[in-house]
């Protein structure tokens, strides 16, 4: 039986985007994984990898976006009844924290990504904390929580907020995930880094020298 009558619609992608996140799970790095070993821990030949991506780069700029997205819903979904700032953060670092500890493999390889060799992959990673930037931005608006910033300035607080997010994503994999400890000493200073941004976004004056 052939390899297109066995599998399902999709199932050879799905298996294909998989792989290299199980493989970056047991300790591999991303940049160094191969077409022929993604497809034998995938279970396909390895001419089938072109048929769904053009190289390594390509499937790793589909993961990006796949799963980025996946957050991004989440977050969305999470914070569209949220009135208060101090709930805001709590809510979000609650959120990314646990999908964090959900797909290891995935923060790990999005980890490697931004200290990678390949800039296809780096600027498709930036483009996400951008995305995750705005957003941010636009609920902050919404909640009418920083009137009094400019446009600019609000870009480089929830700039500011990304990046320290991004930071402790460090340390979260920093430890194991079964340290119920140490991951809730993450979530909290986590939390409080961000309450201090937002401290001083509210008495932030762009008029200062």
């Amino acid at each position: 039986m052939s390899e297109r009558r066995k599998r399902k619609p999709g199932e050879t992608r799905e298996k294909l985007m998989s792989a290299p996140l199980t493989l970056v799970g047991k300790g591999r790095h991303f940049a160094s994984l191969g077409i022929r070993e993604v497809t034998r821990q995938a279970g396909v030949v390895p001419t089938s990898f072109y048929r769904h991506f053009r190289n390594m780069d390509d499937l790793g700029l589909q993961l990006v976006d796949e799963l980025g997205l996946v957050l991004r819903r989440m977050m969305r979904e999470a914070r569209e009844n949220v009135l208060q700032a101090d709930k805001l953060i709590d809510e979000s670092v609650g959120i990314f924290i646990s999908h964090a500890q959900a797909n290891r493999s995935f923060f790990l390889f999005m980890a490697q990504g931004l200290a990678g060799e390949s800039r296809a992959i780096q600027e498709g990673i930036r483009s996400e904390m951008r995305y995750f930037a705005s957003e941010l931005a636009n609920d902050l608006r919404r909640l009418k929580l920083v009137d009094h910033l400019s446009d600019g300035d609000l870009e480089m607080i929830c700039d500011l907020v990304v990046r320290s997010v991004a930071f402790s994503l460090t340390d979260l994999l920093g430890v194991s995930a079964e340290d119920e400890y140490q991951v809730e000493q993450i979530r909290k200073r986590t939390t409080r880094f961000l309450q201090l941004i937002f401290v001083g976004a509210e008495h932030w004056d762009n008029r200062r020298p």
